[in-house]
C-alpha cells in the first residue's frame, strides 16, 4: 500500500457561505465520515487536485487532520461543471485492524496475439470486489494479454491477486476475450449481372371520342 498523505485542518464553521469563503482561498472543504463521528475538514485546492490525479478510487490514504491521522478511501468529489475545479470531497475512513470489501480495477496490458491474427478484442468486465485486510488491498489488477489467442479467455479465476485477497466476485465471470471478426457481407452484384429490366408498358391510342 501507498503512503498518500493529505494535510488538513479540522473545519468548524459550516454553510455554504463559509465554504464558498473557504473555496476562494485556495481550500477546498471535504469530510471524513464512517468511523465513529464525522469529522468536517478543509484541505489546500492545488494539493489535493494534484494528488488524486495519482491515486485509484481503491487507493487508501493517510489524511492529517492537524496532526490526527485517518486513513480512508475518496469516496466522492464534487466538481464545478465550467472549470473542473473540486468543489467538496467525502472520505471514507477504514479501520486497519478489520477486513473490508472493495471494489478494485482491472487493467490490461499487452496486445493480444489473436487480435494480431485479425481477431477482435472484448473486455466485458472492468472491476472485481475482493476482501482482505485495509494494508493487502491492490490499487488495481494488472492482467498481462498478450498471449491470448483467438477463443481463448480470461476468466476472474485466473487474476493474479496478492497474499491475503480473498475473491468476492463470481470466478467464472469472463475479464477478457478474443473472438473472429464476422464475416463481411458479400458485395452485390455487378450491374451487369442485374436482372433485366421490365418490359414498358404498351403505349396507348392518343385518340379519344372517337365515333362508331
Amino acid at each position: 500500500m501507498r503512503n498518500v498523505v493529505f494535510s488538513a485542518k479540522a473545519r468548524t464553521d459550516f454553510g455554504s457561505a463559509k465554504s464558498a469563503r473557504l473555496r476562494k482561498q485556495g481550500r477546498v472543504p471535504g469530510v471524513i465520515y464512517g468511523k465513529g463521528a464525522n469529522i468536517a475538514i478543509d484541505l489546500d485546492g492545488r494539493e489535493l487536485a494534484a494528488r488524486l490525479r495519482t491515486i485509484s478510487e481503491s487507493t487508501i490514504v493517510k489524511i492529517d487532520v492537524d496532526g490526527d491521522p485517518h486513513d480512508a478511501f475518496v469516496k466522492a468529489t464534487q466538481r464545478n461543471i465550467q472549470d473542473g475545479n473540486i468543489l467538496h470531497i467525502d472520505f471514507y475512513e477504514v479501520d486497519m485492524g478489520k477486513l473490508l470489501r472493495a471494489r478494485v480495477s482491472v487493467h490490461f496490458d499487452g496486445n493480444p496475439v489473436g487480435v494480431r491474427e485479425g481477431g477482435i478484442l472484448e473486455t466485458p468486465l472492468h472491476d472485481i470486489e475482493v476482501e482482505c485486510l485495509p494494508k493487502d488491498l491492490p490499487e488495481r489488477v494488472n492482467v498481462d494479454i498478450s498471449n491470448l489467442g483467438v477463443n481463448q479467455s480470461i476468466h476472474v479465476r485466473d487474476l493474479p491477486l496478492g497474499d491475503g485477497v480473498k475473491l468476492v466476485s463470481a470466478e467464472d465471470q469472463v475479464v477478457a476475450l478474443v473472438k473472429f471478426a464476422k464475416a463481411e457481407t458479400e458485395a452485390p452484384e455487378e450491374a451487369g449481372e442485374a436482372a433485366a429490366p421490365e418490359a414498358a408498358p404498351a403505349a396507348k391510342d392518343a385518340k379519344s371520342g372517337e365515333k362508331a
